[in-house]
């Protein structure tokens, strides 16, 4: 028992996705360091049965109470005694359960806000894995974070470099540390050369198979259309207390440098890496120490050139509606990130086409909506809000 004690008790927010399954395997590389608490997964309970049977967590929660039924009697039948629950109060549960040390919120979309709010409310070490807390709830998040002590790690592999090129203490804007920009890297997508008549004819298939890393869906699509970077630069502006202004996006195909910090002197550090999530997601489960990740170490020869570029706004138009979003503030980032998850699939069912998307975000952006950040339910009025706009046109453009 002392044994269990000393090791870290993790809860991991999505581990059947892309971000949980690599959480998973940087934990079974340190036995002797981390223990699961709890798995949870949307709908993939086949996937999440064999998680359990290998890392036997304590509790594992499914979004529907039939699959958790399933799942219950499955693990019964192999003789495990993991809790089997179901629901969004289930997903807080964990997250804020007072023997977990570190909550790993990766659940891709606007499910994953509450979790990750009830882990940063409790005071956990929270790897940050999920956008929406952030572009949905930015002050709140933050707030709740520095209210109750909780230790905010990010993790998606950008956000991640700019906090390793960044000083340990680096709130209170980035002047005051003598940083004078933030350059956010982005490969581009799989569509950066096409011209214009071919990306109005992209089907789900090319947008789903990105070049360089291996990701969701939902993700995949986002980050063809540069909306993954749009939603990155909010998140950028909340974590490390930048402007819109201060964040320069760069285009860099390699996805070697995964994002860099200038200062104020003239130097510029970065981050490099191989393009693998375990990286980030080590550094934030070890954090300040560092453990193996299971990756290889970046081989210069065979990288051989880094490439930048300026990202083509004209062409991904996403990019500059979520940088316009973050300036205007308030519920901006809302509107823009439910219209956007509406969107995308639509797209996804081939109801509108590929540069609909952008084109459907900027339309439900520019109609009048109202509300207050500084209360959850307002924020999440104004979600569902956007999302009915956003619905009722793929309707109206898909008939």
């Amino acid at each position: 028992m002392s044994q269990l004690a000393n090791k870290q008790r993790v809860t991991v927010l999505g581990s059947t996705g892309s971000v949980g399954t690599s959480t998973l395997d940087v934990i079974s590389r340190h036995p002797d360091r981390y223990c699961v608490h709890a798995l949870t997964a949307h709908t993939s309970k086949e996937a999440l049965l064999a998680q359990c049977l290998a890392h036997r967590p304590a509790v594992a929660v499914l979004d529907d109470e039939a699959d958790a039924a399933w799942l219950r009697q499955a693990l019964q039948r192999a003789g495990q005694s993991t809790e089997v629950n179901a629901g969004s109060q289930a997903l807080c549960d964990v997250a804020r359960d007072a023997s977990v040390d570190c909550v790993m919120a990766a659940i891709v979309g606007s499910a994953g806000l509450l979790p990750a709010l009830a882990a940063a409310e409790a005071g956990k070490r929270v790897l940050l894995a999920n956008k929406e807390a952030l572009v949905m709830s930015g002050a709140l998040f933050m707030e709740a974070v520095s209210r109750s002590g909780a230790t905010l790690l990010p993790i998606d592999s950008e956000h991640n470099a700019i906090y390793q090129c960044l000083p340990a203490e680096h709130r209170g804007g980035l002047a005051k540390h003598g940083v004078r920009q933030l350059l956010l890297t982005a490969s581009g997508g799989p569509f950066r050369t096409w011209s214009q008549a071919d990306i109005n004819n992209v089907t789900p298939e090319q947008a789903c198979a990105h070049p360089n890393w291996s990701m969701g869906r939902k993700i995949s699509v986002d980050s063809a259309t540069l909306m993954n970077k749009g939603l990155e630069l909010i998140e950028a502006c909340w974590l490390f207390d930048a402007t819109p202004e201060q964040i320069q996006v760069v285009v860099h195909p390699q996805s070697v440098i995964h994002s860099m910090a200038a200062y104020q002197d003239g130097s510029v550090i970065a981050q490099l890496g191989n393009p693998d999530m375990r990286i980030p997601i080590a550094y934030g489960l070890a954090w300040p120490e560092r453990i193996d990740a299971g990756v290889e170490t970046l081989d210069l020869f065979q990288v051989a050139r880094l490439d930048f570029e300026a990202p083509d706004e004209t062409r991904f138009p996403c990019l500059g509606l979520a940088r316009e979003a973050m300036r205007q503030g308030g519920m901006a980032p809302v509107v823009l990130n439910a219209a956007n998850e509406v969107a995308v699939e639509a797209f996804l069912q081939r109801r509108i086409g590929f540069t609909a998307i952008g084109q459907l975000v900027a339309d439900v952006l520019s109609r009048p909506y109202q509300g207050h950040v500084d209360s959850l339910d307002s924020v999440l009025a104004t979600d569902q809000w956007a999302r009915q706009q956003a619905l009722e046109l793929v309707t109206r453009w898909s008939a």
